[in-house]
Parts: structure tokens; sequence; C-alpha cells
């Protein structure tokens, strides 16, 4: 009976071709339904998803021969690590794989915002020439505050280091991490929310970090702050973002993730919220596609595929 592999989303072929190497059989089924994967699992040793399917209890207590679950990418909140560690199912992920793309679109988006590129680029396609109005700013000289100093975090403040900012960072669960950054300063959040004119959101979503950015956070802030998040959309409290950018408490925002990603599953008050959000100039705004390069696919597939031969290696 041949070792299989099921693939639930798109992958690079890189992976799929090193683990047949390695031996496995492998299912490329992109497209494949949670309840689906949940009757199929079974039959399968591994198991490699994205962002779609949720390996909880359910899954896990029907998946009697997986060995090893690889996550393309870093989220790993759709994954039950608790209960996979007590099924003796090793859990993978590849945050090294997209980091750099997250960053590259975190200064892209928010370079975007500085200069009124959208609004300039839609005006000069219908022969509209306002140089005053889309007059921008710079971002030399200002001060910018890194929630959450990982693989994303870290990446960011490299690409900033050249652009004569002042840069913060602060991570609730790392400290004294800054030696190889010479340029960043490690800081407590006060400093962040009486410096930062900038605030760029790089956490996992946790409890803790569910709503991090809510009312209360905003007024913490100085007055027009600029949010960039690419991590999380859940990491910020729509309804409180609105009232701020409203109030002018928030000056803009760079999106990359929302708290819900499936328009076509709005409600009604849903609807209204992002029409609401969506009417704001000062914000950019992307369909999560921070770290959705095809240098980033290929790499993930690298990082991963190790990963599991590592794992595999140790048990055998």
């Amino acid at each position: 009976m041949p070792k299989k592999v099921l693939i639930t989303d798109s992958v690079h072929p890189l992976l799929i071709e090193g683990l047949k190497e390695d031996g496995f059989y492998c299912e490329y089924q992109p497209d494949i339904s949670l309840e689906e994967v949940r009757r199929r699992i079974k039959n399968y040793e591994g198991l490699i998803v994205n962002s779609k399917i949720l390996v909880d209890s359910i899954l896990l207590d029907a998946a009697l021969k997986l060995r090893f679950v690889g996550r393309l990418g870093s989220g790993m909140e759709i994954i039950d690590q608790d209960y996979a560690a007590e099924k003796g199912v090793a859990v993978l992920s590849a945050p090294e794989g997209n980091c750099n793309a997250v960053a590259e679109q975190a200064v892209g988006m928010l370079l975007t915002l500085s200069n009124n590129l959208l609004r300039a680029d839609t005006e000069v396609r219908q022969n509209i020439w306002q140089r005053e109005k889309n007059r921008g700013f710079e971002i030399m000289g200002k001060t910018i505050g890194i929630i959450g100093f990982g693989h994303t975090g870290s990446a960011f403040a490299k690409k900033l280091q050249g652009m004569k900012m002042r840069i913060l960072s602060y991570d609730k669960y790392k400290k004294n991490y800054t030696s190889e950054y010479p340029y960043v300063e490690e800081v407590e959040m006060r400093a962040i929310f009486e410096n930062a004119d900038i605030i760029s959101f790089h956490l996992p979503l946790t409890d803790e970090t569910k709503q991090f950015v809510d009312g209360p956070f905003i007024k913490k802030c100085k007055k027009g702050v600029i949010f960039i998040n690419t991590s999380r959309g859940q990491v910020i409290k729509t309804v409180d973002l609105v009232a701020g950018l409203s109030s002018g408490d928030v000056g803009g925002a760079c999106l990359d993730v929302f708290e819900n990603e499936k328009p076509h599953l709005y409600s009604d008050d849903e609807q209204l919220l992002y029409d609401g959000l969506f009417s704001y100039e000062n914000i950019v705004v992307s369909p999560h596609i921070a770290g959705w390069t095809y240098e980033s696919k290929r790499r993930l597939a690298d990082i991963l595929l190790n990963k599991i031969r590592k794992v595999l290696k140790q048990e055998n």
C-alpha cells in the first residue's frame, strides 16, 4: 500500500515532485472541501493545507494514519496543534517562505498611501491633472512602530532601514532580539503609543490578539496614526477602525486582511460596515495577497519539503 499525501490547495510542483521522490503518492486536490477532507483523511499519512482546511479535533480523530500536517505559510490558527501533538502528528509551517513578500507589500502599500497613488492613477486615466490635491507626505523622519518582531516584522524592518525612519518594535514574547538589527529600538507598547506616526502589525491570530486594535487602543495612539495590517484581519476591530477614520484619530490604513474575507457571506450589517470602510480615500486595500508572489510560492514549497524530510528522517 503506497504512502499517500493529500494536498488541499495550490502548491508549487516542487513540493509534489519532492514528496514523490521520497516514496509518497500525492493526490492534488486544490478545490477539495473541508467535508471531503474529513471523509477521506483516514487514508493519508500526510496532509498539506493553506488556509481553507481547518485541522481540528474532528479531522484529527478521523486521521488514522496521519504522520504530518504541512502548512503552506505561517498562520497556525487553523490547526489544533496541541491535539495534533497528542495524536503524534507533526505540524510544520513555513513562515520563512513568504516573509519577504509580505514585507515588500507592506512597504508598497505605505508608499502608495503616502503619495496618494491610487487616487492620482484614477484621475490621470480620466485626464484629470490635479497636482496640488495629490501632494503626498514623505516617510523619512517619521516614527514607525512594528508590533510583532518575528519573520515578517523583522523582514519589514530590514526594508525600512534605508529610509531614515525611527523604527520601534514591540514583541510580548521576545526580549533582547534586536542585536542583529542595530537600526531598531526595542521598546514597550507605551513608547509606540506615544511616538509612532505609523504602526504595522505582524501578529498571529490568538485569543490575545483578536481585536487587539479597538477603540481604547486607537485613543492611546498619536492622533492621525496610520495602521498597516498584513497579518490577520481579526487583529483590528473593523467598526472601531471606521470610527477612528471618521473622527480623524486614524489618519489612514493599509489593509491586506479583514475580519471577514468572504464578501459573498457578508451580513447586511457587514455590508454596510465594509461599504463605509471602502468609502475612505485614505486607505489602501488588497485581497490578502501580501505573501502571494511567484517567488514565495516556490520558496514555501521548498522550505516545507525540507522540514517534512527532516521530521520523517527523525522518525526513522
